[in-house]
């Protein structure tokens, strides 16, 4: 089967010389969001950069966590993607499985896919093999297959599930959450590189016991040459489609339905603004608490909801918004660092968030999003009513900024360094705003901001 992506448009950096590179993670394309999103278009960025890469990933699954057609989940199978060669192995799962489900189903692929991620690095013999989190359960096989083969090993962290897990009662239980950890810093500390996506993911790995000089911070990236502001709502396709006026206030989230999003907050919000007229809520895609939430919330009329996108029209669907929201539960704002937020901010549309003060992610986006408090569906209402009448125009702007910061055109080229470890003389801080690495205040100047030509003099600005 041989499947064909759009291109990702490439910007600078100087290629190092070819190398091999095998990639196994849970989740690729053709998933058009999450970490799927992300590893497909990191695979593409270093093939079209003439390096010669391989994955080894699963059926596509996400975010309903049922195998879209026409893969099939109990069987092996091989394609090329973007001339890049896909190896799929099976995984044990149930549609929007929770419980018991979501451990079996990285489970069964991660003892499934093994023998094919060790065959594949034996034949391939590759530089370089990356893992991605989640899911860590695949860890052991990629650190064999590195060992076999004499490969560097690096952890690509999106997501610290194991914290996460315990933190939104996933998992339970003191004794069972030390054990869980002491297998978890084993594994962490057998990789020659981790390369995570914020400032207090990369604290919180330092914290389990991990080489600091080892850990790098390589944000979530947007390509700006897909979103882009659209200032004219004449002639939108999406809002004539949902039958929004000129008029009508628009407010958005688009991505993952799940436990760790908190939609139900939003819904909450949605239900206290319920009379205002031409208030219109959007929730666009797809997750294990989509149907719950659909039939809880089965009566609310200022509520549509929409599958999954194309990525074609995601640039059409972030520009619907008046506002874009950001949910998340209670205590995951440092766990997991929201993937959407880079086409949020490049949409040039305000946005509201919900994160606890101090938190890495209300500290990026203190001057840019309006923020309330995780859970706090009546603050959450108010900051809608305050967005639909105040002038936002500056936070916008800073948005489009940050944007900037998050371009793939920065962020591919130094993914890559740090992969390959060829000629990257490592950076002491990686500033914005006053962030670093290692330390995550802000500044708090707020009378000036940095300019998108500034911001581009700052390689890895983070």
């Amino acid at each position: 089967m041989v499947s064909q992506h759009r291109p990702l448009s490439l910007h600078g950096g100087d290629s190092t010389g070819p190398s091999k590179i095998l990639i196994h993670a849970i989740n690729y394309a053709p998933e058009l969001i999450g970490c799927g999103k992300y590893t497909s278009e990191l695979a593409r960025f270093l093939q079209q950069r003439g390096h010669t890469v391989e994955v080894v990933t699963a059926p596509p699954h996400y975010p309903g966590w049922v195998i879209q057609r026409p893969y099939r989940a109990y069987k092996y199978m091989t394609e090329t993607i973007d001339k890049i060669a896909v190896t799929r192995c099976p995984m044990v799962m149930k549609k929007n499985g929770g419980g018991a489900w979501r451990l079996l189903a990285p489970l069964t692929f991660a003892i499934l896919a093994a023998p094919m991620v060790i065959w594949r690095a034996l034949r391939f013999h590759p530089d370089v093999i990356m893992c991605v989190e989640p899911t860590l359960v695949s860890a052991p096989a990629v650190l064999l297959a590195a060992k076999l083969s004499r490969s560097k090993s690096v952890l690509h962290v999106q997501d610290l599930e194991v914290d996460a897990a315990f933190g939104i009662g996933h998992l339970r239980g003191a004794w069972f959450k030390q054990a869980i950890m002491a297998v978890e810093r084993r594994l962490l500390l057998r990789f020659n590189k981790i390369i995570t996506i914020s400032a207090n993911m990369r604290t919180a790995l330092i914290s389990k016991g991990l080489d600091s000089e080892k850990i790098e911070v390589v944000r979530n990236w947007v390509d700006l040459d897909t979103i882009k502001p659209r200032l004219s709502r004449s002639g939108h396709g999406f809002r004539d489609e949902l039958g929004c006026r000129d008029d009508d206030f628009v407010v958005l989230y688009a991505g993952h339905i799940g436990p760790k999003q908190a939609l139900n907050v939003v819904l909450d919000a949605a239900c206290r603004l319920v009379d205002q007229k031409k208030l219109i809520f959007v929730i666009v895609g797809d997750g294990p608490m989509k149907n719950s939430l659909q039939k809880t919330y089965a009566d609310l009329t200022n509520v549509i909801y929409l599958p999954l996108q194309d990525e074609c029209r995601l640039n059409d669907l972030l520009s619907i918004a008046d506002l874009h929201v950001l949910p998340q539960m209670k205590g995951a704002a440092d766990l997991v660092m929201p993937s959407k937020l880079g086409g949020m901010l490049a949409s040039g549309r305000p946005i509201v968030i919900t994160a606890e003060p101090g938190s890495e992610l209300a500290n990026v986006l203190e001057d840019i999003a309006l923020i309330v408090p995780a859970g706090d569906s009546a603050a959450l209402s108010d900051a809608i009513l305050r967005a639909r009448v105040e002038d936002l125009s500056l936070r916008v702007e800073r948005g489009l900024e940050l944007a900037e910061l998050l371009s793939s055109r920065v962020l591919l080229p130094s993914f890559e360094t740090h992969l390959l470890g060829r000629g990257a003389e490592r950076q002491a801080t990686h500033q914005w705003k006053g962030i670093s690495q290692q330390d995550t205040t802000v500044g708090k100047d707020k009378s000036q901001t940095k300019s998108a030509a500034q911001a581009r003099q700052h390689p890895d600005p983070f």
